[in-house]
């Protein structure tokens, strides 16, 4: 199931929602202000591959969903 970001216009707050394809673009309350004016956002992916000789090369954009604006409180990658 995709992971999908979100923006919250009134409070400025982004969200991240698991749930099917299908429903990517059905309201998502805010889990801040509980608005349902919230906008999905284009997320940046990156993908990594080892080759043959061991090292790993970096495919695709840039850091995670939910910290590529610089930082968040659930995320693991490292700026």
């Amino acid at each position: 199931m995709p992971l999908y970001e979100y923006n919250c216009p009134h409070c400025d707050v982004t969200f991240e929602l698991l749930r099917p394809f299908s429903r990517a673009d059905d309201a998502a309350p805010c889990p801040e202000c509980q608005g349902i004016d919230t906008r999905r956002k284009v997320s940046t992916f990156a993908s990594f591959s080892k080759g043959s000789d061991g090292t790993t090369t970096r495919v695709g954009g840039g850091g995670c969903a939910g910290c590529a604006s610089g930082g968040c409180a659930t995320c693991n990658h490292h700026h």
